[in-house]
């Protein structure tokens, strides 16, 4: 089952199968910032490492869930090559199975679902550099 948790504004998506947990993914909530007064030089904050080591997991382009359903195979793991139209995944959706291809080519960077995850329209299923 996947969970997203939230602790100190950072919601955690965690996935717990058979009495191990793994993280999936982390997102930082971002408050709303007032605008600055016109004579007040903007200053730039620097990001914060885990932040900046959050965008380098997860950068590239998202093969996402195409309908909700549960994902009943992954073909690639992380460091895979993938070609443009390769079969990545297996959606089972209305009793149907349905091939999630890859929309480019390129190396799979991060694999976000498993055997088993149910998974909602757009969801994010696998991030291909």
């Amino acid at each position: 089952m996947k969970y997203q948790v939230t602790i100190n504004n950072k919601t955690y998506e965690v996935e717990v199968e058979r009495g191990e947990a793994n993280l999936l993914a982390t997102y930082e909530a971002v408050a709303p910032v007032a605008p600055a007064p016109v004579a007040a030089a903007p200053v730039a904050a620097a990001p914060t490492p885990a932040t900046a080591s959050h965008v380098q997991a997860v950068a590239g382009e998202a093969l996402t869930a195409p309908m909700p359903g549960t994902i009943i195979n992954v073909m690639k793991k992380v460091g895979d090559k993938v070609a443009e139209g390769e079969v990545v995944c297996i959606l089972e959706a209305m009793k149907m199975e349905n091939e999630v291809v890859a929309a480019i080519a390129g190396t799979v960077g991060q694999v976000l679902v498993a055997k088993g995850s149910v998974v909602k329209t757009g969801d994010p299923l696998v991030m291909i550099h």
